[in-house]
């Protein structure tokens, strides 16, 4: 399954990845710097949304998130969304 999601209160516009028998897979992130994008995308390959959510949620760089804080709500709407279409 792909998801989308579109952070606030960071330099980066949109994530999107896939999630294959609940892990994660070829997250893209469009905007924020290079760096980052990459070493996010290289580091949770593979990983649990749990997992991804526990290490990378309520970290800060400015505006009270961050690209890996905003990383983490994704993985929160993604959950949040697989819950609404089992009902």
């Amino acid at each position: 399954m792909s998801f989308s999601y579109n952070p606030k209160g960071t330099c980066s516009t949109e994530m999107t990845f896939d999630i294959v028998e609940g892990k994660v897979h070829n997250l893209r992130i469009r905007g924020g710097c290079r760096g980052n994008r990459r070493g996010l995308s290289s580091l949770i390959e593979g990983m649990p949304v749990d997992d991804i959510i526990s290490r990378l949620k309520g970290i800060e760089c400015q505006n009270g998130t961050s690209c890996p804080d905003q990383l983490a709500q994704a993985m929160l709407a993604y959950q949040k969304s697989v819950k609404k279409n089992k009902k």
